[in-house]
């Protein structure tokens, strides 16, 4: 059998090399791509690489006999004739903004980014609804807590999505979420530097805080500022992450000692105080990107509907556009 060599295109530069594989070869598990890496059956440019490395435009790949299989492209049509129509609506609904270059959606609360145990429905198996004639399936950048409602980047090609997660890792991608929390942080504003740590495996794990000195403690750090309050009892609040760390902003919140309301995982009862909609009031409002054609672009998520009416009865008035975090001292933990 003959060995195919596929040059690399201008729009995949800058993917990762198992990324690429999963668009061109689906069918193949990621331990055989290491292990056809590893064995040299796979090479870039005639070298031997980690499914790690990081293409570029023009990059000769040599894809081994064993893998003649033709790669997988299903043409839109058929593809959404397999796709529930109602899935196609619901995800179109979600829109916030499109170019041709992403998607910006608002996720509602309770559909999660992905699959796993127990979840049935998600974005990513909806992302064939946002697929056009003759171009590329949409692509995640980042996540989204399950419960978490509001902003959620897609790229529309590979290529601006290695550019999007190059934004993420380099610290350009701005975020502000709105929460309401029991109780009033004090300081009210400030950085919350406080490591975490994972406890256990899958859908049970949780996250708590960290000693510095262990081994497994991750950094992570937020912003916050409360915009408005209800005595002492409620506040609403701004919270910038400026790390990216699972349920981040959800454990700083409690780590303060004001959990966040309705939080079915952190907080404990204080977290779900009697009278209130007993739903996660965390809400991604806002994200200001490098935009890959140039400039920036910032767009906001209008909060979802168990939110508003949590604002109404507060007082809170949503309608303020969120600014730039400013803060004094770093929290006391």
């Amino acid at each position: 059998m003959t060995v195919v060599t596929l040059s690399v295109t201008e729009d995949e530069a800058g993917i990762r090399l198992d990324r690429y594989f999963r668009r061109h070869y689906p069918h193949l598990a990621h331990s055989a791509l290491q292990k056809l890496c590893r064995t040299g059956q796979i090479r870039v440019e005639g070298r031997r690489v980690t499914s790690s490395f990081r293409l570029e435009c023009g990059h000769n790949i040599r894809i081994p006999p064993k893998l003649m299989l033709q790669p997988i492209h299903v043409p839109h049509r058929e593809k959404e004739r397999v796709l529930e129509a109602h899935l196609v609506r619901e995800i179109r609904k979600m829109i916030l903004y499109q170019d041709q270059h992403l998607i910006v959606l608002n996720k509602p609360a309770g559909i999660a980014v992905q699959g796993g145990s127990g979840v049935i429905k998600h974005i990513d198996m909806m992302l064939d609804g946002l697929r056009e004639d003759g171009a590329p399936r949409p692509r995640l950048v980042h996540r989204v807590d399950r419960d978490t409602s509001g902003i959620l980047l897609l790229a529309k090609t590979p290529g601006v999505a290695a550019q999007l997660a190059a934004s993420f890792r380099g610290r350009e991608i701005k975020k502000i979420y709105w929460a309401v929390v029991a109780g009033k942080p004090i300081p009210p504003s400030g950085e919350i530097d406080q490591p975490l740590v994972r406890l256990g495996k899958g859908p049970e794990a949780i996250i708590v805080p960290a000693d510095r000195r262990d081994s497994d403690a991750q950094s992570a750090r937020s912003i916050y500022e409360v915009l408005d309050s209800v005595a002492r009892k409620f506040s609403w609040l701004a919270l910038s992450p400026l790390t990216g760390r699972t349920h981040q902003l959800r454990v700083h919140c409690e780590s303060l000692g004001t959990p966040i309301l309705g939080d079915p995982k952190y907080g404990g009862a204080s977290a779900h105080p009697e009278g209130m909609i007993d739903q996660l009031h965390l809400h991604a409002r806002m994200i200001d990107i490098p935009h890959p054609a140039g400039g920036r672009l910032c767009v906001y998520a209008e909060l979802p509907a168990h939110m508003k009416k949590t604002f109404r009865d507060l007082g809170f008035s949503a309608g303020s556009t969120p600014k730039p975090l400013r803060y004094g001292r770093v929290a006391p933990i």
